[in-house]
């Protein structure tokens, strides 16, 4: 595979803005070249290394797209695609399936399970993300997220990053706004503890522990006993907004 364009620096207001992939591959660099280079693209990018590891997310969060490899360990891409198309929540989330195997007969089975398409390895990067900008622009327009949500008498405006409390501001470090407007945009959904981190060195998710803590001393009447900002074991944090 290609990976020349992943030195390129800094993030860009790409076409997967407000979109959240699962890459699903047990080969550990392709599937960090792939969360690399699709974020640069503006995508949110979650990993699973194996299938039952991809049910469980896929049981939590909602998807935009999964792009998944078909040759893996255990459970493999066909039979992965085809539990997704028969869970109900599921059927209409889109799958692009990314393999070594590149007999038309691999392909059509892939179809047969209801891939919406179908890359061989190797490829170039540039056309796969080309091809999930295609698949969900067929798929429809996302749903515009609220520009405010509210919990209880807190307020947050997700555009300003701003947090009041009945009209008064409340402080927010960056890393605050950044994690609580994350949350906001996957709200009711939980979210990946370690897609909250924005520093990938924290391979414990200890500084998302402490940010959460934080925020939840401005967000809570009763900071150990969260209403709002929910832990979900196994997994990461929810935010349960009113509104």
């Amino acid at each position: 595979m290609s990976d020349a364009r992943f030195g390129r620096s800094g993030p860009i207001a790409g076409p997967g803005v407000g979109r959240h992939l699962l890459i699903v591959d047990d080969d550990d660099r392709i599937r960090e070249l792939l969360k690399e280079y699709l974020a640069r693209e503006g995508y949110r990018v979650t990993g699973a290394a194996h299938a039952s590891a991809a049910r469980r997310l896929l049981e939590l969060i909602e998807f935009d797209l999964v792009v998944l490899d078909i040759m893996m360990p255990g459970e493999d891409g066909l039979s992965l695609t085809g539990w997704v198309r028969s869970k109900a929540r599921l059927s209409n989330t889109p799958v692009l399936l990314l393999t070594a195997r590149g007999e038309p007969t691999d392909r059509i089975r892939g179809l047969e399970q209801g891939a919406d398409d179908y890359m061989s390895k190797p490829f170039d990067p540039r056309e796969l993300a080309l091809r999930i900008d295609a698949i969900l622009r067929r798929a429809g327009v996302k749903p515009v997220a609220p520009r405010e949500i509210r919990l209880g008498p807190v307020m947050f405006d997700m555009e300003r990053l701003e947090l009041t409390r009945e009209g008064a501001p409340l402080r927010l470090t960056e890393a605050e706004a950044q994690l609580l407007k994350t949350l906001a945009l996957n709200a009711h959904a939980p979210v990946e503890r370690m897609a909250l981190s924005p520093d990938k060195a924290d391979i414990t998710g200890r500084a998302v522990d402490v940010q959460v803590t934080r925020l939840r001393r401005k967000l809570e009447v009763d900071p150990k006993n969260p209403r709002y900002l929910q832990t979900v074991r196994g997994v990461g944090y929810m935010l349960a907004p009113d509104s």
